[in-house]
């Protein structure tokens, strides 16, 4: 049994830091802001999830296992409040690039 844990353990981190790497990625290649915060965020907390998933199967007899599942909670609650954040203030000082919107919803709210 321990051996099968260690094998998903070793598995969710992996892919864990697998999807860290592409967040860092495309952090790096998108043109815009509005694109390198989506990169910024879901795969980021996707990754660092998975990866403290794999922690918590590593020592799932440790009391501390607990502080690792609420990094993991207070990840998936301010994530996306930071990217929304973050995407209005790029909208409203326009570091955006207008020809990759498809829809532009705030663009008439904010002229009135």
């Amino acid at each position: 049994m321990s051996t099968i844990l260690n094998w998903l353990s070793g598995t969710l981190i992996i892919i864990g830091a697998l999807m860290a790497l592409t967040a860092a990625i495309g952090i790096v290649r998108f043109p815009d802001t509005l694109l390198r915060m989506h990169a910024a965020t879901k795969p980021q907390v996707i990754g660092l999830n998975l990866v403290l998933a794999g922690t918590c199967l590593r020592v799932y007899e440790d009391p501390n296992v607990w502080m690792l599942v609420l990094v993991g909670l207070f990840t998936l609650l301010t994530a996306p409040v930071i990217a929304h954040l973050i995407g209005r203030t790029a909208y409203r000082e326009r570091r955006y690039r207008a020809d990759l919107l498809v829809v532009d919803e705030l663009g008439d709210k904010l002229e009135e």
